[in-house]
């Protein structure tokens, strides 16, 4: 993108690359399905503003880290289309950050859904 673009053009780029992604890679259609199910409970769950904002930047955290992983994995495609040691370590440390932010929404959604659903359950 040129500096003359606006910055309607930079959402542009940014869609095109949300959709590529949702196009080729199956876990990130995962982490979004498994994201928009998790509105939906908190939803139900009348959900607070902390509550709200928690969830939203856990979600955004980890669908950023796949994209940072689809990212990281391209460009070592592109770098190393041969298969090398150390590109088999740069690929796999990259979705190991994915790995580590899913536990991480993991644990979060512990704490902000498993008392509103036992809440949920005893009225």
């Amino acid at each position: 993108m040129s500096k003359r673009e606006n910055i309607f053009g930079s959402f542009k780029y940014a869609a095109a690359g949300i959709g590529d992604a949702i196009k080729s890679e199956p876990n990130f259609r995962v982490h979004i399905i498994i994201g928009i199910v998790a509105i939906i409970l908190a939803s139900i769950l009348q959900f607070r503003g902390v509550e709200w904002a928690v969830l939203f930047l856990t979600e955004a955290f980890v669908i950023a880290m796949e994209l940072i992983n689809t990212v990281l994995e391209e460009i070592v495609d592109i770098i190393s289309p041969e298969k090398k040691e150390k590109a088999r370590i740069a690929k796999d440390v990259s979705a190991a950050f994915v790995l580590m932010s899913a536990f991480a929404a993991i644990a979060v959604g512990i704490v902000l859904f498993l008392p509103k659903i036992f809440q949920f359950l005893s009225v």
